[in-house]
């Protein structure tokens, strides 16, 4: 799990991340047409909201999946939520094979246009499950009006870059015992009489946290934070638990210390691509630039991972398809040009990201292989790129 974590921060910034499909306000036809075909349910934000509850796991009335890939969903969910993937669900789905079939179920993705709601949904019900429903608007949908839950990652690299305030909401005796470092102790039953130690701005990103997903403590102090305007606010569900299992520091003690010195990296591959800020990632800005020049150099092959129905629509200029879910690493390491340096995209991050993680966990040569984490939009060889901001 550590493994699979730390090459997650390849994810961009999840509170500033563009949305695919940030011009729809209803399923796409494609998506449509598969929830009629699958002769699925559907549920919009109030009912998930109410669903949700206070957005503790235990709080929950239904269970929330989130069917995007695994990177994504550790940077920012539904509160409350599992991961469970369509390109990884007979292993995602041990976490609830023995659930009661009755049981109601929730699952999103990435917005309107995103079909793996749908897939996973079906996916499910072919394993007997009676009540499951489809939230088409998804995560986008959800930030927009409500605040996200993370996963370790995140909170890890905004405690190496001093860029967010973590928030203790347990009760101070707990947080003397020990606590994370660098955080401060705000809990939830004293919110209002220490509610003046916020930051004054209210665009500055706040982490609140307490004893685990079953803890209710950070998401009360999340919504009373959200209710006074401040939008950057986060939960990091698994809390001190979460992070002691990961061996990660506390003011007690820990078995490995957060740097708090960057480490030093090359700015360019061998092969002259300009390396992001994140483990996996080009720079986006400077691929982006290229692109719109038309300036691509010829030993960098830009590989669209999108289905061939997909690439028709619009494509970047010179890039190839190669639809990399269908294969397996050595399978689609073997249809990658081995002369040049690769670039992965597909229209929102998610599935560059599954291709760039599928080499990555077989133990492939990365050092000229990368992922272009941003929103993209082409009709025809015109292209809209937005690239999404790192966490680094």
């Amino acid at each position: 799990m550590k493994k699979i974590l730390s090459i997650l921060l390849i994810s961009g910034l999840f509170m500033f991340l563009s949305s695919e499909d940030s011009n729809l306000k209803a399923p796409s036809s494609e998506v449509k047409e598969l929830i009629k075909k699958y002769n699925l349910k559907e549920i919009d934000y109030k009912g998930v909201e109410k669903a949700v509850g206070v957005g503790n796991r235990d709080s929950a009335s239904a269970v929330l999946i989130d069917a995007r890939p695994n990177g994504k969903y550790v940077r920012g969910t539904i509160p409350s939520s599992i991961n469970i993937g369509d390109t990884t669900f007979k292993e995602d789905y041990k976490q609830i094979e023995n659930l009661d079939k009755n049981k109601e179920l929730i699952v999103f993705c990435a917005g309107y246009s995103c079909v793996k709601s749908p897939i996973v949904a079906n996916m499910l019900k072919e394993k007997g499950h009676k009540n499951i429903k489809v939230y088409s608007g998804g995560e986008p949908e959800w930030k927009s009006r409500n605040y996200l839950e993370v996963g370790t990652v995140v909170v890890k690299t905004y405690l190496e870059n001093n860029s967010a305030l973590l928030v203790d909401a347990r009760p101070n005796a707990k947080f003397m015992q020990e606590t994370i470092v660098g955080s401060i102790s705000i809990p939830d039953t004293s919110f209002d009489k220490l509610k003046g130690r916020f930051p004054i701005d209210k665009n500055e990103k706040i982490v609140a946290f307490c004893a685990g997903y079953e803890c209710e403590k950070s998401h009360i102090i999340a919504k009373q934070l959200y209710s006074m305007g401040y939008k950057n606010v986060i939960v990091y569900a698994g809390g001190v638990p979460q992070w002691k299992k990961e061996g990660l520091p506390t003011t007690a003690g820990a078995k490995k210390a957060v740097s708090t010195e960057k480490e030093t990296k090359a700015e360019f591959s061998k092969n002259g691509v300009k390396i992001g800020v994140d483990e996996g990632t080009v720079d986006g800005e400077w691929i982006k630039e290229l692109i719109a020049s038309n300036k691509v150099p010829n030993n960098i092959q830009i590989v669209n991972v999108l289905p061939a129905k997909d690439f028709k629509k619009g494509n970047i200029k010179g890039s190839i398809n190669i639809e990399a879910e269908k294969f397996n690493a050595k399978e689609l390491l073997s249809k990658l040009p081995k002369d040049k340096s690769i670039v992965f995209h597909c229209s929102a991050g998610s599935r560059s990201l599954e291709a760039w993680m599928k080499l990555q966990k077989d133990k492939i040569d990365m050092s000229e292989i990368f992922y272009l984490d941003a929103v993209i939009k082409c009709d025809g060889n015109n292209c809209n790129i937005e690239v999404n901001e790192p966490l680094g």
